[in-house]
């Protein structure tokens, strides 16, 4: 095929793969497709897949995809980054700044200086390292976890905010109101949740891809070639990679190449040659060359060490030395003797297990129907951060749903049975009788009781005698928790009426 085609075809398959990526992300809270097809994604992560492996000491069977994306590697480079990887085809969607020329038509080198392309092989090192420790935490910098996390608990919900807010302006206009309501049936819940759910630190998620998306207007690309750990793995493995570019020795550098290269890889004081590891095989520099000097061929060598960046063993041992101290001071949190009573995890979780194999990719989060599910931030240390914990007050445990086991890609959370789920005791409810406004009030609610969906509920109602302020004596129906039968679902405290915090509380118990 002709150049052109060939880049007809990578900007094709960006697409399809994003759009793909899209579709599996919609598809996620209706259970329409299989569970193992919408974690898809991040089983194709070879960093996440390895990561996880290292900390939990086990093989997830699904994992092994991944070893399609490090066999494409090995074969044609940095080729995922190029033409499938959902971030990277995010960031070519926005305005970037190119290397342009000077006034005497010399292009310059745009962005910082190529070592800092050292930082994502570090961070790469310090994630591994951690993982050898049994900890998973910085894996929230993998790039598919990033825009899984920022689309499910930021980008999302503004959507939704925002066709919210144009639909209550728009319904009002008489001649309006029937195609705003047919269109507002047709969004959801197939694009949009049939209620709004509400999720925490959606201002820092969103910020974290901006900034990513910002550092465009510093060089193109710049998460690529400088931050992106998974970037650093999958150049690491490139310089073993089959094919490869190369340069003709009858190039008249012209530096039409260099300045189209968008991870600034081309050296020109080396002939145009670029790192196996940097390129990511985008072909914009055989587009670009006039005369088609630049080819790709088969080429089984070892890819050239680069001193300006890449990690000196000394570099290597630091590095290593870093993740075991981050782990120690982490684990030092005094949370770690002493847990949050509110860090309630997903049904079938054990704490350890889900601290080793959770990789912080918000699948669990997504599925979720009602938003209980939000990513921990102090309830579980920081070497908790951003796992998966019940937050009651914004949703609570689906009585009739499994979904965060099913899609869950590493089985940090157990991949239980709904018989099994609804047996799982995750925490237990407890009144505070201050608040409670049958206790405290001595008005009649029973909303906790209503809504408890246990067979045997675990909210009874017991009537009682009480005198009242002017003396004189009323029967009021007081709600107490039975907890041999509670399992922490946490609808009661979802439900109930009180302004802020709930009158009754799901806590951690010793049988939670």
């Amino acid at each position: 095929m002709k150049i052109k085609h060939w880049i007809l075809l990578r900007k094709a398959l960006q697409g399809l793969a994003l759009i793909g990526f899209l579709a599996l992300f919609l598809a996620a809270p209706l259970r329409s497709w299989s569970m193992q097809t919408i974690n898809l994604p991040m089983r194709l992560d070879p960093l996440a897949m390895l990561a996880q492996s290292l900390a939990s000491r086990s093989f997830v069977a699904g994992s092994a995809l991944a070893i399609g994306v490090i066999v494409l590697t090995l074969v044609f480079g940095r080729s995922w980054c190029g033409w499938l990887c959902p971030l990277g085809t995010v960031l070519d969607l926005f305005p970037s700044k190119k290397a342009s020329r000077s006034s005497s038509g010399e292009p310059y080198r745009l962005g910082p200086r190529g070592s800092w392309r050292r930082w994502k092989y570090i961070l790469l090192l310090v994630i591994l390292g951690m993982a050898l420790f049994g900890s998973l935490t910085l894996l929230f910098l993998d790039p598919l976890t990033i825009l899984e996390r920022s689309l499910t608990a930021a980008i999302w919900p503004a959507l939704d905010r925002m066709v919210t807010a144009a639909e209550t302006v728009l319904v009002r206009v008489p001649f309006l109101e029937e195609p705003i309501m047919k269109f507002d049936a047709l969004v959801r819940p197939i694009l949009l949740p049939e209620r709004f759910i509400y999720s925490r630190s959606a201002v820092l998620f969103a910020f974290i891809l901006a900034g990513i998306i910002a550092l465009n207007m510093v060089a193109r690309r710049f998460w690529c070639r400088y931050l992106c750990p998974l970037g650093g793995f999958l150049g690491f493995l490139s310089k073993f990679a089959l094919f490869r570019r190369r340069v003709s020795e009858d190039c008249k550098g012209c530096k039409l190449c260099f300045t189209a290269c968008p991870t600034g890889t081309i050296d020109p004081e080396n002939g145009y040659a670029s790192d196996p590891a940097e390129c990511t095989l985008c072909l914009d520099c055989l587009e670009a060359c006039p005369r088609s000097d630049i080819t790709v061929n088969l080429e089984p060598v070892l890819g050239p060490w680069k001193p300006d960046y890449d990690p000196s063993r000394r570099q290597v041992l630091y590095s290593l030395a870093a993740a075991a101290t981050s782990v120690a001071i982490f684990r030092s949190d005094w949370l770690h003797l002493q847990p949050s009573p509110f860090q309630v995890r997903p049904p079938g979780s054990i704490e350890s297990e889900l601290m080793s194999h959770c990789v912080r990719c918000a699948e669990c989060l997504r599925a979720c129907p009602t938003g209980a599910l939000q990513p921990a931030i102090s309830e579980a240390g920081i070497e908790g951060l951003w796992t998966p914990i019940l937050l009651p007050r914004l949703g609570y445990c689906d009585f009739a749903c499994n979904a965060c086991g099913q899609v869950c890609p590493t089985q940090a959370i157990p991949a239980l049975s709904l018989e099994e789920k609804q047996t799982q005791v995750i925490g237990k409810a407890y009144i505070d009788e201050n608040r409670c406004i049958a206790w405290a009030d001595h008005t009649d609610c029973i909303v906790c009781e209503e809504m408890c969906p246990l067979p045997e509920k675990a909210i009874q109602l017991d009537e009682q005698q009480v005198t009242l302020s002017d003396g004189s004596q009323k029967t009021i129906k007081l709600p107490h928790v039975l907890r041999e039968r509670c399992i922490g679902c946490g609808i009661c405290e979802y439900k109930c009426p009180l302004v802020g915090e709930a009158a009754i509380r799901v806590r951690v118990s010793a049988q939670g």
